[in-house]
């Protein structure tokens, strides 16, 4: 696992780009307080998830407003309808390490 951020580090609800081995990976906090890990890249238009709308468990494309679950990694609205990878996140004390999955999708 990589040590990426701190809890202090992410937004209340959202999320921030981080770079771990070459990848693009989205670290959300969702409405309930929940850290999650995703690629950062929408599946439909290739930009950044990072800079969308997180509104209960989901990440928004701020494009064409397609919508992800941070869960699964599922496109929950069009236009996209291929998943993105989630990673497994630990949070440990105030520190948040992220696994990489091992494929680009995993749902």
């Amino acid at each position: 696992m990589i040590r990426v951020c701190t809890l202090q580090d992410l937004p209340d609800v959202g999320a921030v780009c981080a770079s771990l081995e070459g990848r693009r990976v989205a670290i959300v906090r969702d409405e309930g307080g929940t850290v999650h890990a995703v690629d950062d890249t929408c599946s439909h238009a290739q930009v950044s998830l990072s800079e969308g709308e997180v509104e209960d468990s989901t990440i928004e494309c701020w494009l064409h407003g397609s919508r992800f679950d941070l869960a699964t990694g599922r496109p929950t609205g069009l236009p996209a309808i291929t998943p993105i990878a989630v990673h497994t996140v630990l949070v440990d004390g105030h520190d948040v390490y992220v696994e990489l999955a091992d494929d680009a999708a995993t749902a």
